[in-house]
């Protein structure tokens, strides 16, 4: 049986096949480790934040009020099950940066009001956070899947965005977000 696979080049198949899922894992995880910056930055970066007003029931809340601060500008929902895996991270990293003037607005796109309520008390969400139901803020930033985040320095200037989840304390971005 195995010489007739030899003979019908089966060995040499498999062997070729490993070898180019091997590379194609190898180039994936390049890419993983570049960014979204390989090729050119992302629209928007090094450039001034776009500024808007959210109001909800509970607060407003303008984005450059929040100039002197460095801004991590997160664009989420509760019905997203990237954000809900997301949010416990970005509570942690805010409460080890906040004395560095670090400082996370998570600006909700939920529709409904009482399941944006009913998640931020039952996962203890103790960060700004907004409810914009008419999708204001995140149209303006051209975010259409979620969670999104932007990283706004002191001055108001746009300088990372992240699309997708991310864990916000690892090494590289606690001392990203400590420098700026």
């Amino acid at each position: 049986m195995h010489r007739q696979l030899r003979e019908f080049g089966y060995y040499s198949w498999v062997r070729s096949a490993a070898i180019l899922i091997r590379r194609a894992l190898v180039a994936a995880c390049l890419l993983l480790l570049a960014g979204c910056y390989s090729s050119s930055p992302p629209a928007g970066i090094d450039k001034p934040a776009k500024d808007f007003t959210v109001q909800d029931s509970d607060r407003s809340v303008t984005l450059s009020q929040l100039r002197g601060k460095i801004v991590v500008l997160n664009f989420w929902a509760t019905w997203c099950p990237p954000c809900v895996d997301e949010m416990p991270s970005l509570v942690q990293m805010q409460r080890k940066l906040e004395k560095n003037g670090v400082t996370v607005l998570a600006v909700s796109v939920d529709d409904d009001g009482d399941a944006y309520h009913k998640f931020l008390l039952d996962h203890k969400v103790d960060l700004l956070t907004v409810r914009d139901d008419a999708k204001k803020s995140s149209v303006l930033y051209g975010t259409f899947k979620y969670p999104e985040t932007y990283i706004i320095d002191r001055q108001g200037t746009v300088r990372r965005k992240f699309i997708g989840p991310v864990d916000w304390n690892t090494t590289e971005i606690v001392e990203y977000l400590s420098r700026l």
